[in-house]
């Protein structure tokens, strides 16, 4: 039990990201100081030519645009090399249709991790389910460097790219606007404020404005539209 807890290194959220430089499909790469002032969500994969991975790098490829618009870039990692990054992604791009999605080609770099340097670093190497493969490991990492949020999925399931985004929104939101998100909160639901304390607290905060409701002393909640979101929050 000793050597499985040492093996597996576990970042924590309001750490700063562990840093490295790497080889990918874009040339080398230095993570995180290269990639300041801009969200960054990295995540790694068990193997290159394998199904559910396919799925997810034709997603994320598909939806890069979309969170580049949130400030936000994208960084893959596999334990595979380089020649087979490569390979992989050629073969996505040249005879995988899936969903409506053909001739998809991965912009974002792929990081090369033979070694499983990055990957127990950031402890996505998990022995309860595999030695040898990288779990769906996702981290959020903020423009300061800083991890915001973990995500960590089983070999066998694949990832919900809808959830991932509305993460990113929503810490985004949060950062903005001095106030948190409720379950399963999307841009123009009501959100909480403030993050804790009494209602009283709240509404000084919000200055006797009516759109705020307190259900008791510890939840409040204020509107907040969502184009006031998004504008604030994407690039135009």
């Amino acid at each position: 039990m000793e050597q499985n807890n040492q093996a597996v290194a576990m970042p924590r959220i309001g750490e700063p990201a562990p840093a490295f430089k790497a080889v990918t499909t874009q040339g080398e790469i230095n993570f995180p100081e290269q990639y300041k002032g801009s969200w960054v969500i990295l995540f790694s994969h068990p193997a290159d030519f394998t199904p559910v991975c396919t799925s997810e790098f034709m997603t994320f490829a598909t939806m890069e645009d979309k969170f580049a618009q949130a400030n936000c870039k994208l960084v893959g990692l596999s334990v595979d090399g380089l020649y087979s990054h490569i390979a992989w992604l050629r073969t996505i791009k040249e005879k995988i249709e899936y969903k409506g999605m053909k001739n998809v080609e991965v912009k974002f770099p792929l990081i090369e991790d033979i070694t499983m340097d990055v990957a127990k670093a950031y402890g996505m190497i998990q022995p309860g389910e595999s030695n040898t493969k990288a779990v769906r490991a996702v981290f959020f990492i903020d423009p300061k460097g800083i991890i915001r949020a973990i995500i960590y999925y089983p070999l066998s399931l694949g990832r919900n790219f809808d959830e991932l985004y509305r993460a990113l929104i929503a810490m985004q939101a949060a950062d903005e606007f001095s106030i948190a998100t409720p379950a399963d909160w999307q841009p123009g639901d009501e959100v909480i404020v403030p993050t804790a304390g009494s209602c009283g607290v709240a509404k000084d905060r919000m200055d006797g404005k009516a759109d705020m409701h307190c259900y008791d002393w510890f939840f409040c909640t204020k509107k907040l539209d969502k184009d006031t979101v998004l504008k604030k929050i994407l690039k135009k």
